[in-house]
């Protein structure tokens, strides 16, 4: 069973990724070292009817009361109301610091669950059992915890590692295609980023249908990757920030479209094609970059194009309010070559360099 080790910035802060096909159904030891007696689960509707079962046993083999807590699936949960539920669900089982708070299900579970355990009694105990191949290479990982505010994604948040990471790889069996994608949005932005071992891997496997077969290990190579970006900058101040590789735009799309239109993965997809094309227009990424990358992007399906009948003023608008926004300008992760990239100060009339279909 693979095991990656993450340390975030002390002893402390290290934890265990655990991956392994049928970990649901055999993960109670791992709950062996918490003194708590109460785990307060939360799931979404999709979610809970799947794997809530197994892990409420594995919780009861350990000797702690779950409390399954049931939030509406969807991006739309990532919002103020449902982390007042929370709270107000943690309060009705009185749960305290000593108990446990876990996340069952994809990015948008595992954001607001961990930002509702980072400042619940000024922090919980904390673990993640990512479903989605998106979480499962990514978001469960690193501590960083949110919810969405209108005006922008991810605006209110904090960092807070969990504890433990469970990935059952058992899980991706039931995801749609849309899900599967997502996630390999984010497994592409790891080679692009640094690893052009990984990228030139899965451009010769070519499909999904060649890459599922070794998901597993793939999906331990990204955990490394990720946890490698959280051990040097726990905190998102410097080299993390090339984990933002695709998100500038997609955040802004995600916003401009409504949350939930796209998902996340999707958006990312759309964002790196375009972030290739601002590098080449820029000069910061080798020419043939963006094509190459596109051509893998959609040998696995992927979005690339940038959606009809949304104003490149308005997403440029909303790409300045990005969290990464130095002043007037916003630090964008550009490509210096397949598995390297910087993060560059752009200003708003630069960013439009891609929604103009390149023409500065």
């Amino acid at each position: 069973m693979p095991v990656v080790p993450v340390i975030a910035n002390a002893p402390e802060s290290r934890y265990d990724i655990h991956i392994r096909r049928g970990l649901l159904h055999d993960c109670a030891h791992l709950f062996a070292a918490y003194k708590g007696k109460k785990a307060a689960v939360v799931a979404d509707s999709n979610t809970a009817p799947l794997y809530s079962y197994a892990l409420m046993d594995q919780l009861h083999r350990a000797g702690i009361e779950p409390s399954v807590i049931i939030l509406p699936a969807g991006e739309e949960t990532k919002c103020a109301a449902q982390l007042e539920r929370l709270y107000d669900a943690f309060l009705d089982f009185r749960l305290t610091r000593a108990d446990l708070v876990i996340a069952l299900g994809g990015g948008v579970v595992g954001d607001i669950t961990g930002y509702a355990a980072a400042t619940f009694m000024r922090g919980v105990h904390f673990i993640q059992v990512p479903t989605t191949l998106l979480a499962q290479v990514d978001s469960s990982v690193g501590g960083k915890v949110a919810i969405n505010h209108p005006r922008g994604k991810n605006l209110l948040g904090a960092f807070y590692q969990p504890e433990l990471v469970l990935i059952d790889t058992d899980t991706l069996k039931t995801l749609d295609d849309r899900q599967i994608g997502a996630g390999l949005g984010e497994v592409i932005k790891y080679g692009c980023i640094c690893d052009s071992a990984l990228f030139e891997r899965i451009e010769a496997l070519g499909s999904r249908e060649s890459l599922l077969p070794v998901i597993d290990e793939i999906i331990a190579r990204c955990c490394e990757i990720k946890a490698e970006y959280v051990r040097q900058d726990p905190h998102d101040h410097g080299v993390r920030m090339q984990l933002n590789f695709g998100h500038t735009l997609a955040h802004a799309l995600e916003n401009a479209m409504g949350y939930g239109t796209l998902l996340h993965g999707e958006a990312v997809s759309i964002g790196m094609a375009a972030a290739c094309r601002w590098g080449e227009a820029l000069g910061y990424t080798p020419p043939g970059t963006a094509q190459r990358v596109t051509r893998v992007l959609e040998a696995y399906s992927l979005m690339t194009g940038y959606p009809a009948g949304l104003s490149p003023d308005m997403l440029a608008g909303q790409m300045a309010l990005d969290k990464k926004a130095e002043g007037s300008k916003v630090r964008t992760v550009l490509l210096t070559g397949i598995g390297a990239c910087r993060a560059v100060p752009l200003t708003p009339q630069e960013l439009l360099i891609s929604l103009n279909g390149g023409n500065p």
